[in-house]
């Protein structure tokens, strides 16, 4: 399947404001020390960059998806916890009203990226009072917490007060795990929207499609054409002319740095020095260390080490993986070399840091 997306114009700066506070997210990345937390098993494989690992790492696997039908009035309190939501608008209309920043109308074919973990309002109107409001794993319940779930059931995925409702919409919940995904979060601003006029995407349409659809391997087929919507929309938002890019996406572009970068991340593994890694790009040593440090901040051989880290953190998620596996997996010789390293940049034992994060 060949998916390809329509940018029109681009979205001024002005359509992005504050939904919810960026610091202290418990799920941040740790690759810098800061602890990191509401992961699960990685089974990330070794991209092509950083968006792909959205796709090709720590997946969506039984992401919350429901297509939703409300006649107005009516008003969702969102308070799922997720790292990041998504909104398509199908039919009608309904504002997203965050707590701290104005409201933003969302119109048939428009669609919204939230990022963050604390609550925001959905609602006909921006004035309307929340009556229901969506929790974790898809509870749905008054304000006293009494269950709509089977009360407002249409089906399949499909839940509202009217089958027929004047607003359709399809929501998700997309629960990031592993700090690679979490450079990608912490990249993004509180909200993205992008009106009809300026992207379209078949993707909508076979999302909608599919939702209702109910046989074997269904989730994964969801679980995967949410990714491709997800991702579409981030890199639809990167590539604005002025979008405030991060730099371990613009730096992909680059001929040298570029190359570089998809060695690394392809094969942390290998003995790599800076003149293996300069032989493979087709540059002088010089050349390359001036370049990738421009680039990204740090020096090729500083960077591997904080991938191989972060990759090893990653992979700690998954119970079957020994130390030792993880290690050879990630370029060291032992479990015992990257404890040792693990520990100084981090803090905490492999052991330690694998104990303290939550069961998927």
């Amino acid at each position: 399947m060949r998916v390809t997306l329509h940018l029109t114009h681009a979205v001024p700066k002005s359509e992005w404001f504050v939904v919810m506070p960026r610091a202290n997210h418990p799920w941040r990345a740790a690759v810098h020390g800061r602890p990191s937390r509401a992961h699960g098993r990685s089974s990330y494989a070794g991209g092509v960059d950083a968006l792909a690992n959205l796709l090709d790492g720590p997946r969506g696997r039984g992401a919350f998806l429901l297509r939703t039908i409300m006649e107005p009035p009516w008003s969702l309190r969102m308070n799922d916890d997720a790292p990041l939501g998504l909104v398509a608008m199908v039919r009608g209309t309904s504002w997203v009203v965050p707590d701290t920043a104005a409201a933003r109308e969302l119109r048939a074919g428009s669609v919204a990226v939230v990022n963050g973990r604390g609550p925001i309002t959905i609602a006909s109107d921006p004035g309307i009072a929340p009556t229901i409001v969506c929790g974790p794993e898809g509870r749905r319940t008054t304000l006293d917490g009494v269950s709509l779930g089977e009360t407002m059931s249409l089906g399949v995925r499909t839940w509202g007060n009217n089958s027929d409702g004047a607003s359709l919409m399809l929501m998700g919940c997309y629960q990031f795990r592993g700090e690679i995904s979490g450079r990608v979060l912490d990249a993004l601003p509180p909200r993205i929207i992008f009106d009809s006029d300026a992207w379209s995407s078949p993707l909508v349409s076979l999302l909608g499609d599919e939702i209702t659809t109910d046989g074997p391997g269904q989730q994964a087929v969801l679980d995967r054409l949410f990714d491709l919507l997800l991702v579409s929309v981030i890199r639809a938002w990167f590539d604005q002319a002025d979008a405030d890019v991060p730099g371990w996406y613009s730096a992909h572009q680059d001929p040298v740095v570029g190359r570089a970068l998809r060695c690394l991340h392809e094969q942390p593994s290998r003995p790599w020095t800076v003149a293996r890694l300069a032989a493979e790009t087709g540059a002088s040593r010089s050349a390359l260390a001036r370049c990738f440090t421009e680039r990204m901040g740090v020096p090729p051989m500083t960077y591997l080490k904080e991938w191989r880290l972060a990759r090893a953190a990653d992979l700690l998620l998954d119970p079957d993986l020994t130390l030792d596996a993880i290690a050879r997996r990630v370029g060291y010789s032992d479990g015992s070399t990257l404890s040792t390293i693990f520990k100084n940049a981090r803090g905490v034992s492999p052991r330690q840091y694998r104990e303290a994060v939550p069961a998927e």
